[in-house]
This record gives C-alpha cells, sequence and structure tokens, in this order.
C-alpha cells in the first residue's frame, strides 16, 4: 500500500484553509470530471481528488491525517503501513464527506468507519427536534484490564474549524469505566456524550472501541490469549513443572517431555473472562543458556559429543 499526499494531490499547502481546499477542489473538478474532462484518466484522477477533499475538508480527519504524517514522515508513493493503532484517540463525529464514491485502500485501512460518518435521526419533540450525532474514538487498553477491569481517566482530541476556516485541535478529558470481559474491538458506549442534539432533541451517544496496547508478554485474538513460554532445554527435553506468571496470576504448568516445534499447552478458561471465558495457550520456545564462561562452553562441548549425528538443518528443530 502506498502513502497518499492528499495535500499534493489538490495541490495546496498544508496551512491551507476551508476555503482554499474548496477552491482547489472545484477548480480540479471542473478539469477531471468524466462528464466534461477529455483527459484519458479522468476517472482515476477525479477520485483521486475526492478522495483528498473527504479528507482534508474534515477537520476531524485532516488532524488525524496529519498526525500520521508527523509520526511517520511518509512521502507520496512511499510503501507504508500505518502503525498499530495510529489513530487511538481521536473522536471521529461523522461529519465530512459521505456517499458512495470509491476509497483507497490506504483510504480505508486509515478511516474506517470514519469514512462514512453517522447521520443524525429525528427523535419526537416535533419535526425539528434531532438527535445528536454519535461519535466514536478508538481506545488503547492494556491486556489486564480485560482480566480485572478498570476506570481510566482518557483524552480525546478531535478538531474543528475557527472563523478564518482554519484547523483548530481540540482535547477533552472523560472518565470510563473499563467492563471486565471486555474484548478488542469491543464498543464501550457512554450515552449522551456524543454530538448534541437539534431542537430539543436528545445528544448523540460516544462509541469507544476497545484496542489493546501492544504487549511482548501476550497477545489476544478474541477471547482466546496467547503467551509465549521459553524454556532451558533440559526442560524442553526431559519435561518440568515450571511457575509461569499469566495474566489472571501466578500458575504451575507441567511442562511434557519431548519439546517440538510450534507446540503449546492449553490452559482452559485462563483466557478473557466472560460468560464463556476464553483460554490461555502457552506458545513452548526454547532458551539457550549462553556459553559465557569455561564451565558453560564445556557443558556445550559435551552436549556436542552426546549428540554426534544431530544435524538441527536436518530435522527442522
Amino acid at each position: 500500500m502506498e502513502f497518499k499526499d492528499y495535500y499534493q494531490t489538490l495541490g495546496v499547502d498544508k496551512s491551507a484553509t476551508e476555503q482554499d481546499i474548496k477552491k482547489a477542489y472545484r477548480k480540479l473538478a471542473r478539469k477531471f470530471h468524466p462528464d466534461v474532462s477529455k483527459e484519458s484518466d479522468a476517472a482515476v484522477r477525479m477520485a483521486e481528488v475526492n478522495e483528498a477533499n473527504a479528507v482534508l475538508s474534515d477537520p476531524e480527519k485532516r488532524a488525524a491525517y496529519d498526525e500520521l504524517g508527523t509520526q511517520t514522515h511518509a512521502h507520496a508513493g512511499q510503501e507504508f503501513r500505518p502503525p498499530p493503532n495510529w489513530d487511538a484517540g481521536f473522536e471521529f463525529s461523522g461529519t465530512g464527506a459521505e456517499g458512495d464514491g470509491e476509497f483507497s485502500d490506504f483510504f480505508e485501512q486509515l478511516f474506517g468507519r470514519a469514512a462514512r460518518g453517522h447521520h443524525a435521526q429525528a427523535r419526537g419533540g416535533g419535526a425539528a427536534a434531532m438527535r445528536g450525532e454519535d461519535h466514536h474514538a478508538k481506545i488503547e487498553l492494556d491486556l489486564l484490564d480485560a482480566y480485572q477491569g478498570a476506570e481510566r481517566t482518557i483524552s480525546l482530541r478531535s478538531a474543528r474549524l475557527d472563523e478564518g476556516g482554519n484547523v483548530v485541535n481540540e482535547e477533552r478529558q472523560l472518565h470510563v469505566k473499563i467492563p471486565k470481559g471486555v474484548r478488542e474491538g469491543q464498543h464501550i458506549r457512554l450515552a449522551g456524550r456524543g454530538g448534541p442534539g437539534f431542537g430539543g432533541g436528545p445528544p448523540g451517544d460516544l462509541l469507544l472501541e476497545v484496542v489493546f496496547k501492544p504487549d511482548p508478554r501476550w497477545r489476544a485474538e478474541g477471547r482466546d490469549v496467547y503467551q509465549r513460554l521459553p524454556l532451558a532445554p533440559w526442560e524442553a527435553a526431559l519435561g518440568a513443572a515450571v511457575e509461569v506468571r499469566t495474566p489472571s496470576g501466578d500458575a504451575e504448568v507441567a511442562v511434557p517431555a519431548g519439546w517440538k516445534r510450534g507446540r503449546k499447552l492449553r490452559l482452559k478458561g485462563r483466557g478473557i473472562p466472560g460468560a464463556e471465558p476464553g483460554d490461555l495457550y502457552l506458545e513452548l520456545e526454547i532458551a539457550l543458556p549462553p556459553a559465557d564462561s569455561d564451565a558453560a562452553r564445556a557443558a556445550y562441548a559435551a552436549m556436542r559429543q552426546a549428540f554426534p549425528g544431530f544435524n538441527a538443518r536436518a530435522t527442522g528443530a
């Protein structure tokens, strides 16, 4: 996937105002609209222009896109993958470009549901009364929060246009109760914390999508959790009872003799809690002690003599 420079596509500076972006978009739309353009690649260019406008005309998407550029220093055409959870903490309201236009993989991967927005819906209290828009944001949590539940104060960043059409960043803090057993991808709904209602209508809700922070100790897939379990060579070969610190507490695990690559041990019910809790899978791997002393080197030499026919490349071990 290639990084797209939306400013370059519209031919505007990063300091461009709302009016600058509108002017540039209209000029390019007149040039590349397939109904009037004689350019051979008019449809492709128009799709690129529409996509750039969908981001830069929306202050929230634009602020997030600018932050991504600051984080990665990426350039147009460069092979690109966004950092994990790069958009965590950005609040999107659903304002901005709508429609059924075709968007690139780059756009869809960055903004997902933020690309489409949410429409306010009429709710009682007369024809003018409308419910406020639902807002949504990603929040990063520690996996342990899913095991124990937690209360967190989170900061959400959004953006608006000032009177001059310039993007102004805003931030608000919210106190959030994290329910025990929450899964990655699940939404925590904060009623009434979205956009304001219109004509006496109720406010929208804030939907917080849960993502787990990368952790070298473990990873989650649904309610199942995976954890690396390093073993000494003699533990892997001969078997052992080892103490393991898991997300749900310490556990004594019986490791069977005869280690094999890819082998896992399943601890039933020790994954993320729930009505049907997940399992914890211990992924076995061998950790080699360093040959950093005469005694250690002698031990490795003795091992070499004990297995004269062993060929690690031949066995794939």
